[in-house]
């Protein structure tokens, strides 16, 4: 890889540690920058490498987010727990199940988180914690913990995105909150899907280390310009992210064939 493709490459790894941290979605850069700049990596290559990256970012997000707010961790404990092996079951499912399958599903959901979030305002700016009874807490964790999880394993941009949404529009949280919870989750099924992929030799461990350095650094800023910032912020950052995810999946499906 020449010095041009791996500057891009890093830049593109503190880029989608921004957006991941503030409110998920950086596979959208990373992913696709990987693609372009090892055109010959096979796709469970690029996916592995990708959450090598990916799970540094998160957790560091995470960790910044708890150290400065609170964290419901009696929703995000077992979610993330179930996100471990979902993703994981995930990932080892990743070649076997095409693309074009899964695409056409995200992108009428990705459309229709889009206009949730336009027609309710209010929605993520502040909390309501009467939203979060027994049952709405169950829903959650198992949305969370397995349905977006096993998503993220087989092939995961968008992830973030869909956390934070499920934890807003179910348990109440604001979307600063939200996005704390997120992370936690997310670095649960980073963590599931790269132990597949590392098992199994889908991994570019060297490129993935730096790209994870720098997915750090994006992260950190990311999460500290988000609390920082506030719930609008966060709010503003979603909707940017779920049309550009929308642009690409639709790009993909009937551009680029």
């Amino acid at each position: 890889m020449d010095a041009i493709s791996l500057s891009t490459l890093l830049v593109a790894a503190a880029a989608a540690g921004w957006v991941d941290a503030v409110v998920g979605g950086g596979g959208l850069l990373l992913l696709p920058a990987l693609l372009v700049a090892a055109p010959g990596l096979p796709v469970a290559t690029a996916l592995g490498t990708n959450k090598l990256a990916a799970i540094f970012g998160t957790a560091t997000a995470a960790a910044t987010y708890a150290r400065r707010t609170t964290v419901d961790w009696r929703v995000v404990g077992p979610a993330a727990g179930l996100a471990v092996c979902s993703a994981g079951v995930g990932a080892a499912l990743a070649g076997a199940v095409p693309a074009s399958a899964y695409r056409p599903v995200v992108l009428v959901v990705l459309v229709a988180v889009a206009v949730f979030v336009l027609l309710r305002p209010r929605l993520g700016v502040v909390a309501l914690p009467g939203r979060r009874t027994p049952v709405r807490v169950a829903v959650a964790i198992g949305v969370a913990g397995v349905g977006i999880a096993l998503y993220d394993g087989l092939i995961g941009p968008g992830t973030g995105t869909f956390l934070v949404l499920a934890f807003t529009a179910l348990v109440g949280a604001d979307f600063v909150h939200g996005s704390a919870m997120a992370k936690v989750v997310n670095a649960g099924t980073n963590l599931g899907a790269l132990v597949v992929f590392g098992v199994t030799g889908h991994v570019w461990w060297l490129l993935g280390a730096g790209m994870a350095v720098c997915n750090i650094a994006g992260a950190v800023v990311g999460a500290r310009m988000a609390l920082r910032r506030g719930s609008g912020f966060v709010r503003v950052v979603l909707l940017v992210v779920v049309l550009a995810l929308v642009a690409k999946l639709g790009h993909d499906q009937w551009v680029a064939r």
